[in-house]
């Protein structure tokens, strides 16, 4: 398909932003909607120093959300790939999948073969989702064929065994216009979700970041029938920041879309203060 141009300004869209969180906030159901932004949850870890204990520990903590809440859980946890098949282990009989993220994350500066070569790994590993990471540098280049070939690559390497998350890295790509055409490009490439950032960089998700993807997502799925999951990851540091999202999403995708298998969110350090208002 070939998606509409896409003409709007920064301030237009942030305009429309400020509209869409007022008439959200005046419906009410804030405790409903973050008991939702709860269970979309990429509950994550992607530290230097992570290691087999502290893997341990993390998803000790992971399953133990439903014993403080009953009926409360993340949907994935999130980790570096050489813990992959432990994680899967001591989530064993649990609903919490394991996502890791590749393609020389959170750079995307590696040779394009080791990048395919490294999601082998990881679904080979027991991955149940992925988050790549596009290479910035090549897109700003405006090289766009060789960042959808690597992306297909990339889906094609996943193949039915895990779920690809195309991060986009928003803050970098800066512009309106280059969020939309990556976002564009990941759709059609087959991304199962769409995400902003690696939370890695200066800038991670942004409102507007996120109304620019979230169009996108709802032009494809009007056009095609196809359902593409969004994800902000990053830059949230109080529970109305995730909220923001969760209003961008209700008000353009609907409701369907607010569950884990279309909405999740990287906002682990937001985990605790959610579930305190919970």
């Amino acid at each position: 398909m070939k998606f509409k141009p896409y003409n709007h300004s920064e301030a237009a869209l942030n305009e429309r932003i400020a509209l869409i969180v007022n008439a959200e906030k005046k419906k009410g159901g804030e405790k409903e909607a973050l008991r939702t932004i709860f269970q979309s949850i990429d509950f994550t870890t992607l530290e230097a120093f992570d290691n087999e204990a502290k893997i341990k520990d993390f998803c000790e903590k992971a399953l133990s959300f439903p014993k403080q809440k009953p009926h409360l859980s993340v949907p994935a946890i999130c980790i570096y790939s050489p813990f992959i098949r432990q994680a899967k282990q001591l989530l064993a009989g649990s609903n919490t999948k394991v996502a890791t993220v590749a393609c020389a994350f959170p750079s995307g500066m590696m040779p394009f073969d080791l990048k395919v070569k490294e999601v082998e790994y990881c679904v080979n590993e027991g991955a149940d989702e992925v988050d790549m990471v596009i290479s910035r540098g090549t897109f700003l280049a405006g090289r766009y064929d060789e960042v959808f070939h690597e992306i297909k690559t990339i889906k094609e390497a996943c193949g039915n065994k895990a779920r690809l998350k195309v991060i986009l890295e928003t803050g970098e790509l800066k512009t309106v216009e280059n969020i939309r055409k990556a976002s564009e490009l990941a759709i059609l490439a087959g991304a199962d979700f769409i995400k902003t950032s690696t939370g890695k960089v200066p800038v991670a998700a942004t409102p507007l970041a996120a109304i620019v993807m979230v169009d996108t997502i709802k032009e494809y799925y009007e056009t095609t029938g196809k359902k593409v999951g969004f994800k902000p990851a990053g830059g949230m540091k109080v529970p109305e920041d995730a909220l923001t999202y969760y209003y961008i999403v209700k008000s353009i995708l609907g409701e369907q879309w607010l569950n884990p298998n279309l909405f999740r969110v990287g906002t682990s350090r937001l985990a605790g203060l959610i579930l305190e208002q919970l």
